[in-house]
């Protein structure tokens, strides 16, 4: 098979391409995406069982789940250090 492309149109397709390669960015470590997952888990477990210790302080009373969440999340998020 004859290549149709002059020498200096495949330096410049080859130039273009390795260019290309360069440029795209490096993958995020595997162990650093896992440990951040895992900590934003932890929160939110901790977050949903302090908002159920306060639907059972409310008496099991339905109705009031978006606000013992917040409250929940407040309280948890306030013992993080900044």
């Amino acid at each position: 098979m004859v290549n149709p492309l002059s020498p200096k149109e495949t330096k410049e397709k080859s130039r273009r391409r390795s260019a290309k390669a360069q440029s795209v960015p490096p993958a995020i470590e595997p162990s650093l995406t896992r440990q951040s997952v895992s900590s934003c888990d932890d929160l939110k477990i901790l977050i949903a069982n302090r908002a159920y210790e306060l639907y059972s302080e409310r008496g099991y009373r339905h109705g009031f789940a978006l606000d013992d969440w917040i409250e929940a999340e407040r309280e948890i998020l306030s013992q993080i250090p900044p």
